[in-house]
Parts: structure tokens; C-alpha cells; sequence
């Protein structure tokens, strides 16, 4: 019995410790599963559109609490501004002067923790988001949403004159990016997850789905397929349903009057006048922004950039001192103005001191967007201009805050030169549907104007001032057109299956040991360099661009789920498929590689480091020479390493396919894939 009981304990710690290792296994097996899914099935993006739109919703809530908290500290108030030069509550003995204080202290804080933790956080974040998706597949840093939202409600509530659209815009979209990193979803796929969470967070802010769906396409996308409008409709209506059960479902501007119409046909003609204006101060607004940046970098220049958000405070508490009304967002303001609780020479100032004050805290080193300055500015401009057109031609053409409201979307196409996230935003944000008419002449007259005057809008000029510009003509249709998968060179195999990937059981050995080990096999190793994965269903375009930044001489396709090397492409495949259309591709898709790395000190130094590597494998090039044991074989006739599968042979720049009775030559360069020299066998 006794015996029977140790047998019996013996095979209980044996099942123990199966069971033990099988939970690890399955639990890893169902990882990569859900992984592959998630980033290679349609379903699975709709799941994933879902997840972020509901968490850009979340953002935009918690991110507007934030800043009502912080105003608060600082005020005593959770919106200020339309008190004029009132005292903060917590600083009585100050007086109005506190205004000369707070934005220094914001400033001592919002700026080291940008240049500490996350550079792109400066500004107003939607161009470092257009430049991720444009130039870096979608990648933007995890740590972007939370930086983001402190320093942008720091930088607000101590009275910073700038909206918080564009942070809730980086917000999501660095949310959205992390998330699509994790389940390692292609770079197609991976955009497209980032516009998801630009059009979650705008509609969750605004109440305005449309205007959402509208963002994510026309500025942060930039590219139309029924794959992104069916997960960008997604994320915008779940940010808004999460939106609305924070903050109900009237529309975001309630102090605007509801129903406004145009009263009678004639009045379409001050509306294109007006147009024409708001063209002109949103080209204005724009230019003004750039040219005092320039201003202050010159006299900035050499100094310490975490203190110049503290320093800058100063001149920005000056303006504050003389129009309070500048503080925040400044959305109360407005609605004061479309009730006509201002004067006409009143309405002028606040139009122009706008400019200046939201110019100067982005110049300053600011956190914070441009759109709802852009509202403000045409509200004030469209009020103006409806006040002088009812005092020269009566009532009978319509009430000044029906001019304010086109006036607000022409402001805002002209300075983004997005004519329909205009309309739709000021529709929906108003509840003026029955404006849709003049809106949409407004905003086509003003982006036309815009167009043009200038290149580039109020987003991509901030990324052409440092030589990037993500409207340059696109490379032909055959990059959108074809996959990888139509281009790629197959891999031979035996049993005519794509083969297997088996990185073998990790060991200690040396680089050395590896090296020996190949010498033996085939002859010495010249380089070695770890692989960017493809996937079968990406673009040319997107794989060019892979190319380009990590290995000329090819890349690995493999299979969603990374257990099978389907194919390896070349930059030659490409560019033979498109003839010569790709010359000048290279160097714009490198440098906007490096332009979106703001990571580093030096990112053309990491340009060539694989983002998403393929783990456990390197790329393996040996050059045959007159000693190499190789030489005049067969390539199929060669006992590789286990795990490792050759894939491509060069001769100098010339990179061709391999097939098993293909003979090695002197001079050659042998290409393979292989697993690390920690994962490979020498046995």
C-alpha cells in the first residue's frame, strides 16, 4: 500500500506538472491567436474601432474634468474668461493682477514635464498625429495620451488661449496606437486605428460624430476605403454615446439660437462676402501663427526649451491683463458675443486678440489646439459682419448670429483647408441644420481662397517648416492598388507549403559560436541585422516605406499569425512593378521616418531599427568566396542550420530570387533567414 501510495503521488506530481506547463503554453497560444485576429480580420478591427472609440470618449470626458479642475485652482472658477477682469477666488489679494502670475506657474509646469517625457506633446498635436500616420505607419509613443492631457489642461487652465480639440485628438490617437501596437496589427490597419481614435475623441468633445467621421478622414487620414469608413463611423459614434451619457445630447454650442434659416435669397450674396473675409483672416490667422513662432525661436535660441513656456508666461499674462476674455478656451465668450451682449468695436477686439493670444501660447511652447480658436475668431468675425450688413440693410437679411455661425465654419475650412469637417462641425455643434445650405458655400469659398493663397494648412505647415510634406504627390495608384502578396517572391519547400517558422529552443552560445557554425555550412558571415516583419494583405506603399527605413535587400512576409514565412520582398520587386514612378520616393519616405521619431536626440541614428521586429529571427548575409564550401553547389542541396531558410541571392546590387538548383557562384551574397544566435542549435 505503501508503494501504491508513493506510485500514486508520483503520477499526481506528474499530472501536477503538465498541467502546470499547459496553462503557459495555451495561454500563449491564445494570445497570438486573438492577436492574429484581432489585426487581420475585418470583425476584428470593428472590435478593436469599438475599444477606442469608447476609450477617445472616456479621454474626452476625464480630459474636460481635468481642465474645469485645474481652471478651477487657479480661479476659482471651472470656466473663466467671460467675467472680464475679475479676481480669482483663491488669490483675492492679487486682484485682476493674478493674471500675470498663473500662466508663469503653468508654464514652470506644463514644460519640463513636455521636454522630459514626450516632445511631440507640444503644440497642437494634430500634425505630429498626421505625421505618424503619413510617415510612421501609425506609431505614436503610449506615453503621448497621458503627458497630453496634463500638459494640455495645465497649459488651459492657467489661461492659455488655446482649445482642447487637437490634445484629445493626440489623446485618442496615442491610445489607439498603443493598442493596435499590442495586438501588432499591419501599418495599414495600425492608420487606420489611429484616425479612430482622432474621430472618437472629436466627437466625443464636440457631441458631433459626423464631424468626428469627417476629422479622421480629411485631415488625419487623408485617404478614402470602405474598411476605414466602416471602423472611423464606429469609434465616432461610440466616443459620442459614451460622451453623451457624461454630458447629455444637446448640441455643444447651446447658447447659439436654434432654427436660424436664411431669411431670403439675396442674403446668399453677403454670405459669399463673408466667405470671401473669413478666406482671408483664416489665411491671416495661419500666417500669423508661423510668423510669430519664428519670432520667438529667434529669441529663444540657445536657451533651455523646459523654461520657455514659464518665460513666455509673462508676455502672455500681459494680454491677459488687458482682455481677460482670452483665458482658456473661451468658449463662454462666444456665447456671449452670438447673444449680443458685446459692441461692434468690442467684437473686433476680441476677434484680433485672439489671434494674438492663441498665436502667442503656441509660440511659447503651449499645449493646446487651434480649431476652436478658429470658431472663436469666425464667430467674431461673422457677428461683425452681420451687425454692419443689419445696420445697412435691415432685418430682412437675417440676425448677425446667423452670419457668426457661417462665418465659423469659412474660419475654420480656411485655416485647415477642410471644407467638410467645417460643415459638419458647425452644423452639428450648433443644431443649425438648416444653415447646411450657406455653411457649405461659406466653407467652399473660404478653403478655395486658402487654397489658393497658400500651401499647406494651419496642421501640415508646422510639419513643412521642418521639411516634411505629407501632401506631395502620392506615388502612383499601383502602390494603393496591389498587396505584398501580388509581388512577393515565394518561398521553395518540399511539400509545396509555406514553410514553417520554428525558432529552436533558446541557448547561451556566443555570436562567435554562430559564426563558426555558418563558416562550416556555407562561409563566412559579413553582416547580420534583425528583420521588419510584412504581411501578405499590406500595400506597396506601405512596404516600400519598410524597405526603404530597414533593409534594401528584402524583408520577410509571413502569415498573421507568424507561424508560417509565406514570401520575402524586395525593394527591386517594387520597383520593377512600378517601372520608374518610385525614383524619388526613397528619400521623402526615410527623412519622414525620421522627422516622426520624437523619441530620441538623434533618430536618424535608430532610422534603420526595425519598429516591430520579427522576434527570434535575424537576417543573415554570407558572401560566397573561392574557399566557401558552398561554392558551385545547389542551393537546395546545402544542410542549412535548422530553422534557417534562404530566401534571396545578391550579386552587387542586384538582389534575385532563389531556387533550390540554383548554383552558387564566387562574389555572391547568400541571403537568409534564420533564428538568433541565442535560438540556434549547433547540434
Amino acid at each position: 500500500m505503501s508503494a501504491n501510495g508513493k506510485l500514486n503521488g508520483s503520477g499526481h506530481a506528474a499530472v501536477e506538472s503538465v498541467a502546470a506547463a499547459v496553462p503557459v503554453l495555451s495561454r500563449a497560444s491564445l494570445i497570438r491567436s486573438v492577436s492574429a485576429w484581432l489585426g487581420g480580420n475585418r470583425l476584428g478591427l470593428a472590435v478593436i474601432a469599438l475599444i477606442v472609440g469608447a476609450g477617445a470618449g472616456l479621454g474626452a470626458a476625464v480630459f474636460r474634468e481635468l481642465i474645469y479642475a485645474v481652471t478651477w485652482l487657479a480661479t476659482g472658477y471651472t470656466q473663466f474668461g467671460q467675467q472680464g477682469h475679475a479676481p480669482s477666488l483663491h488669490l483675492p489679494a492679487l486682484g485682476i493682477l493674478f493674471v500675470l502670475v498663473i500662466p508663469v506657474v503653468g508654464g514652470l509646469l506644463y514644460g519640463p514635464l513636455i521636454q522630459r517625457f514626450a516632445k511631440e506633446a507640444r503644440g497642437h498635436g494634430v500634425p505630429e498625429v498626421m505625421l505618424a500616420v503619413a510617415e510612421n505607419g501609425g506609431r505614436i509613443r503610449p506615453q503621448v495620451s497621458i503627458v497630453k492631457a496634463l500638459a494640455s489642461a495645465i497649459c488651459i487652465g492657467t489661461g492659455g488661449s488655446v482649445g482642447r480639440e487637437g490634445p484629445i485628438v493626440q489623446i485618442g490617437a496615442a491610445f489607439a496606437s498603443t493598442l493596435g501596437q499590442r495586438v501588432r496589427m499591419s501599418e495599414n490597419r495600425l492608420r487606420i486605428i489611429v484616425a479612430c481614435g482622432a474621430a472618437g475623441g472629436i466627437a466625443a468633445t464636440f457631441n458631433a460624430p459626423v464631424t468626428g467621421l469627417f476629422f479622421g478622414f480629411e485631415i488625419v487620414l487623408r485617404e478614402f476605403s470602405l474598411d476605414a469608413l466602416f471602423a472611423t463611423s464606429l469609434a465616432a459614434v461610440t466616443g459620442d454615446v459614451i460622451s453623451r451619457a457624461f454630458f447629455g445630447s444637446a448640441p455643444f454650442f447651446t447658447q447659439v439660437p436654434h432654427g436660424l434659416v436664411v431669411p431670403i435669397d439675396s442674403a446668399y450674396l453677403l454670405v459669399a462676402v463673408l466667405a470671401l473675409a473669413a478666406g482671408l483672416i483664416g489665411v491671416a490667422f495661419k500666417t500669423f501663427l508661423y510668423w510669430l513662432e519664428d519670432f520667438v525661436d529667434e529669441l529663444w535660441r540657445g536657451r533651455p526649451e523646459w523654461a520657455r513656456p514659464a518665460v513666455g508666461g509673462v508676455a502672455l499674462g500681459l494680454v491677459l491683463l488687458a482682455l481677460p476674455q482670452m483665458y482658456g478656451v473661451g468658449y463662454p465668450v462666444m456665447g456671449k458675443a452670438l447673444a449680443g451682449q458685446y459692441a461692434l468695436w468690442f467684437i473686433v477686439i476680441l476677434m484680433l486678440g485672439k489671434v494674438l493670444a492663441s498665436s502667442l501660447t503656441l509660440s511659447i511652447g503651449g499645449s493646446g489646439g487651434v480649431f476652436a480658436p478658429s470658431l472663436f475668431i469666425g464667430a467674431m468675425l461673422g457677428m461683425a459682419f452681420g451687425t454692419v450688413a443689419h445696420n445697412l440693410f435691415g432685418p430682412a437679411i437675417g440676425p448677425p448670429a446667423m452670419y457668426a455661425v457661417v462665418a465659423m465654419g469659412g474660419v475654420f475650412a480656411a485655416a485647415a483647408q477642410a471644407p467638410l469637417t467645417a460643415i459638419a462641425s458647425v452644423a452639428e455643434m450648433t443644431g443649425n441644420f438648416g444653415l447646411t445650405l450657406p455653411i457649405m458655400l461659406a466653407c467652399g469659398i473660404a478653403a478655395a481662397v486658402s487654397k489658393q493663397l497658400s500651401y499647406g494648412n494651419i496642421y501640415t505647415t508646422k510639419l513643412l517648416r521642418r521639411g516634411i510634406d505629407i501632401e506631395r504627390p502620392k506615388t502612383t495608384s499601383v502602390l494603393q492598388r496591389l498587396t505584398v502578396a501580388d509581388v512577393m517572391q515565394p518561398i521553395p519547400h518540399p511539400e509545396g507549403h509555406p514553410p514553417r517558422l520554428r525558432p529552436q529552443k533558446p541557448r547561451a552560445e556566443p555570436d562567435a559560436i554562430r559564426d563558426e557554425l555558418w563558416a562550416r555550412v556555407a562561409g563566412p558571415v559579413t553582416d547580420t541585422r534583425q528583420p521588419q516583419e510584412l504581411f501578405g494583405d499590406e500595400t506597396l506603399e506601405q512596404a516600400l516605406r519598410q524597405l526603404t527605413v530597414y533593409d534594401h535587400d528584402g524583408l520577410p512576409v509571413v502569415s498573421h499569425d507568424r507561424q508560417h514565412l509565406t514570401g520575402w520582398i524586395t525593394r527591386a520587386d517594387v520597383l520593377q512593378t512600378l517601372a520608374n514612378s518610385m525614383s524619388s520616393s526613397a528619400a521623402e519616405i526615410e527623412h519622414g521616418a525620421i522627422a516622426a521619431d520624437f523619441a530620441v536626440q538623434d533618430p536618424k541614428a535608430l532610422a534603420h531599427t526595425p519598429s516591430t521586429p520579427l522576434s527570434g529571427y535575424e537576417i543573415i548575409e554570407i558572401t560566397i568566396t573561392p574557399e566557401s564550401p558552398a561554392l558551385g553547389r545547389q542551393a537546395g542541396n546545402i544542410a542549412w542550420p535548422p530553422g534557417s531558410l534562404i530566401v534571396a541571392i545578391g550579386e552587387g546590387h542586384e538582389i534575385t530570387p532563389v531556387r533550390n538548383d540554383t548554383e552558387l557562384h564566387a562574389g555572391e551574397r547568400i541571403i537568409l533567414l534564420a533564428p538568433t544566435a541565442s535560438h540556434l542549435d549547433p547540434s
